[in-house]
């Protein structure tokens, strides 16, 4: 009989302890499951479906000019110009993505930090703007120094390589905009094409030196728009995306 209890205490032991291991388990499971991410951090601005994020710049919708052509957020140009569109939503420290696609000899550009108001007529006279461009076919990649070349800042930072894809080719550009370490930069290609500060005594001294010297508002507001820029020529973007930080 002693034996019988004995072998019912280790039997309900070994019942136990495979329990609790059992249950040790389920809650490894869930902790790892609560600490993974959410799918990403990033926001759709255009996925090829809707110009639901986007308006005219000083107007309350999209202008017709922009249309969504196989997927693709395209400008067709008209005879009436200065149809610059922006996002609804602004924008202070971010991450920005998207890809271009210019057509030959064609000019745009990508602009952000876009102060709306009636007393600036358009929105690069707040905004900044990296440069969309052919450089195979457009003068202005033949200017030195290369301030208006695709991925400058334009007449501010010559982008440090040229590694722009030929006119009717996809351009991957990603825009990275930090004020807490005053640090802005583009990449064009999987490639740092400018760096930049975005205060302070040094970007005084680049604005000084631009032609937006005596331009009330330009690079004065950390808060704005995304902006993409009507300059009379056909341009493409797609998969436009943006994240926080």
């Amino acid at each position: 009989m002693k034996h019988v209890f004995y072998l019912l205490v280790v039997l309900f032991v070994l019942i136990s302890c495979k329990q609790e291991k059992n249950n040790s388990t389920i809650k490894k499971d869930v902790v790892k499951k609560t600490k993974e991410p959410f799918n990403d951090e990033w926001v759709t601005l255009f996925d090829g479906t809707s110009l639901d994020n986007w308006r005219g710049y000083l107007s309350d919708s999209i202008y017709s000019e922009w249309s969504i052509e196989n997927g693709t957020l395209a400008f067709t140009p008209r005879k009436e110009g200065d149809k610059n569109i922006i996002t609804k939503d602004k924008y202070t420290n971010f991450v920005l993505s998207l890809e271009w696609k210019i057509s030959e000899g064609g000019n745009s550009g990508i602009f952000w930090s876009i102060f709306e108001d009636e007393k600036y007529p358009k929105p690069y006279e707040t905004g900044l703007e990296i440069q969309v461009l052919d450089n195979q076919r457009h003068p202005d990649a033949k200017a030195n120094p290369k301030y208006h070349q695709a991925g400058a800042l334009y007449d501010l930072v010559q982008p440090a390589y040229d590694v722009c894809k030929p006119a009717g080719e996809w351009n991957l550009c990603v825009i990275k905009i930090d004020h807490n370490s005053n640090k802005g930069s583009a990449s064009l290609n999987g490639k740092v094409v400018v760096e930049f500060p975005l205060h302070g005594e040094e970007w005084d001294k680049m604005v000084a030196n631009s032609k937006f010297k005596r331009w009330e508002g330009f690079g004065k507001y950390k808060t704005g728009h995304i902006g993409l820029q009507d300059h009379r020529d056909k341009v493409w973007y797609r998969n436009i995306k943006i994240k926080k930080i």
